[in-house]
């Protein structure tokens, strides 16, 4: 196994409001596009950390930061459906006419959103351990009481309010991103912690939270109040294939998640995959994702 640590060159695209976009690529340039949207919050800098599995799948992965995050421009009264106008300049500026789509957690409503909103070019979406809206039967069961106590207060506070206790966490998260981690790690299940007792995983958690948080918190709390609000379509609507990835050990986002996504889109394909919780699910299945995305 080869694996990196090793940052991306940055690269932008200008959009047409003025906004810069930016995005990394990983693995085979020549590959099968596929356009991959970071958790809440991360950064174009999330990735697996064998660098092999892209090269032997002949997967091209392009990692976007989104707006606010990294070196992307915050775009204020955001909507989950401008991202996908966001996705199809990306793809114009890198000649892409069709592409895959893949969100993790809080990149899963994103994908989601590009599934809908372009079905002409996104050819297949993998939602991996990605939030349901907010209407789901079992939003909150099951969820962990640190982040649903985070979702409520978001949904309900203004984001000036919120800056105070998001800024004295990221205070504490970049000066030690490690110590940080494991603190939380000490109440994650069991096969989180073993992802976040990981050398190599822990680095590229710290290089990419310290992108999340380039510009403060303002992105975090932007997603946040995205994915507990009315999202602007009804994922019943997607028309391409989707696959539906949840670990049944997850209390970040629950299972009846992945369940609600699975039976509510059609023809969408579950894979409820035992002894996998939030952090480990992507990185255990991540040879699997990318081939039911690319195959």
């Amino acid at each position: 196994m080869s694996t990196t640590t090793t940052q991306a060159p940055v690269a932008t695209v200008a959009l047409r409001d003025d906004r810069t976009l930016a995005y990394a690529e990983y693995g085979d340039p020549q590959g099968t596009p596929v356009i991959v949207f970071h958790g809440t919050p991360g950064s174009r800098l999330d990735r697996h950390p064998d660098s092999t599995i892209l090269t032997d799948l002949g997967v091209r992965l392009i990692a976007p930061d989104r707006p606010g995050y990294g070196h992307s421009s915050f775009q204020r009264n955001r909507r989950l459906l401008d991202w996908p106008a966001d996705v199809a300049r990306l793809a114009d500026a890198l000649g892409l006419a069709r592409f895959a789509v893949a969100g993790v957690s809080g990149g899963g409503p994103h994908a989601a959103a590009c599934a809908y909103a372009l079905p002409e070019r996104v050819t297949r979406a993998a939602l991996v351990a990605g939030v349901a809206p907010p209407h789901a039967p079992g939003f909150w069961d099951g969820m962990s009481k640190r982040d649903a106590l985070e979702l409520r207060a978001t949904r309900l506070l203004p984001t000036w309010f919120l800056r105070f206790d998001f800024n004295a966490q990221v205070r504490l998260l970049l000066r030690d991103p490690r110590a940080y981690l494991a603190n939380l790690a000490a109440h994650f299940p069991a096969p989180d912690r073993a992802v976040a007792a990981d050398p190599a995983l822990q680095a590229i958690f710290a290089e990419s939270v310290a992108q999340a948080y380039r510009q403060g918190p303002d992105a975090h709390i932007q997603d946040d109040k995205l994915f507990t609000r009315p999202w602007g379509f009804r994922v019943e609507d997607i028309t391409v294939p989707v696959d539906v990835w949840q670990g049944d050990d997850d209390d970040i986002v629950p299972p009846s998640h992945g369940r609600y996504l699975a039976a509510a889109i059609p023809g969408a394909t579950l894979h409820l995959v035992p002894s996998q919780a939030h952090l480990s699910l992507p990185i255990a299945c991540y040879r699997d994702i990318l081939a039911a995305l690319v195959g």
